[in-house]
């Protein structure tokens, strides 16, 4: 939006041809980015103090360790902005006609709106409860659903001729005759398996079967991030390091670099037009350091359900948007921890009568062996930082 404004600048006046940069993908990648954080570390403040005056305080749940409670009454729904941060540089920097960007932001902000009403009846009813599990569950699944059914079916043969006036490092997308839908049709339903190379080894799944299954990842990274928010910045940490490694992974899918098929190359999955969402992921990764700022220990403010349904959801479409379903549990292994810990607390406790972990999702576990509220934090942020240079380095071993 904001890019071609500028974009069509440099051909009208000379002074302004070095605009002829906002052309390159990696240029607005680092535009949207820095947006995201000065709007994040800008408008926090301001934001924090509009909390506190109309009352909107976190509801600490009765049965969590004792040490939360001193948490009660601070700023929640502070994900509120991060989705503003989030959104504004990803629709001023990128081609808001390409289907993958859209998708992405009808997504974040579809699972947003589930969130912030679960977080309005929380504070409403002065209950941890907020809106009944199966309701928010069943509105996750439907919005999941819609995006992926516009993924795998819309057509993109005027978004293809449109996109003809970029050159290297861009969306570089194919020919009209190439696609029939957002991902090409060659490789639609086949999944990409961690360590093989994707042309020769990627399994071609039934449609039903590979539509439940990015519908799955979806819904269930969005739970997930959700689950492992419970400590002050514990959350927000592994969205950076999964979202910069996304940055990467979707640039690599989507980009021809003076029209070299890197994908092709590194044998992933090469699809046109998905090198966009590296800008936003450059958002993601600037909003998320900017909320970082006020909400390490001890927070300042809470996103709430309203921050982390919908990044949850944004890195799960990552995921299936560029193939990359297996490489996310390997990048956001956090999540995956933290998910798995809660169900086998519940599977062991109502088939066993005993519990596993002392306190479950995990990270309460670890502050009731008397670990630390930050030394939990910061080694979850080691362990995500290793997983995502494990989760890069797949790329070369295959």
């Amino acid at each position: 939006m904001l890019y071609q404004l500028l974009f069509s600048l440099h051909d009208q006046f000379s002074w302004l041809s070095w605009l002829n940069v906002l052309r390159y993908t990696s240029t607005r990648i680092i535009a949207s980015t820095m947006t995201a954080l000065l709007l994040s570390l800008l408008l926090y403040p301001w934001f924090i103090r509009t909390l506190q005056r109309i009352q909107l305080g976190q509801v600490v749940r009765d049965d969590g360790p004792e040490s939360h409670f001193s948490k009660r009454g601070t700023p929640t729904m502070g994900g509120s902005l991060i989705l503003f941060c989030l959104i504004i540089p990803t629709v001023a920097w990128s081609d808001m006609k390409n289907p993958f960007v859209v998708l992405a932001t009808l997504v974040t902000a579809g699972t947003g709106v589930i969130g912030f009403i679960d977080d309005a009846m929380k504070v409403r009813s002065k209950r941890s409860g907020g809106m009944p599990g199966k309701v928010k569950f069943l509105l996750q699944i439907l919005v999941s659903t819609l995006t992926c059914w516009y993924l795998f079916d819309v057509q993109l043969a005027d978004v293809l001729d449109r996109c003809a006036w970029y050159v290297t490092d861009t969306c570089s997308l194919a020919s009209p005759t190439d696609v029939t839908g957002v991902i090409p049709a060659n490789i639609r339903y086949r999944l990409a398996l961690p360590l093989l190379g994707f042309y020769e080894h990627a399994p071609l799944l039934p449609m039903a079967i590979y539509f439940g299954f990015a519908v799955f990842v979806i819904v269930g990274f969005s739970n997930a991030v959700n689950l492992t928010d419970g400590l002050d910045g514990l959350a927000i940490g592994p969205v950076i390091f999964s979202s910069g490694t996304f940055l990467l992974l979707t640039y690599l899918a989507g980009t021809l670099i003076a029209g070299f098929d890197i994908a092709r190359y590194l044998n992933v999955a090469h699809i046109p037009g998905v090198g966009e969402l590296s800008i936003y992921c450059g958002a993601m990764v600037g909003a998320g350091v900017g909320f970082l700022w006020y909400n390490t220990f001890p927070a300042s403010v809470f996103m709430g359900d309203v921050g982390s349904l919908p990044l949850g959801a944004g890195l799960g479409f990552l995921a299936v948007a560029s193939k990359n379903e297996f490489t996310l549990v390997i990048v956001g292994g956090i999540f995956v921890l933290e998910t798995v810990s809660v169900i086998v607390q519940v599977v062991s406790f109502k088939l066993f009568g005993r519990r596993v972990f002392k306190m479950a999702p995990i990270h309460h576990h670890f502050e009731l062996k008397g670990w630390s509220e930050p030394k939990v934090v910061v080694r979850f942020w080691i362990i995500s930082f290793v997983l995502a240079l494990i989760g890069l380095a797949t790329l070369k071993l295959r």
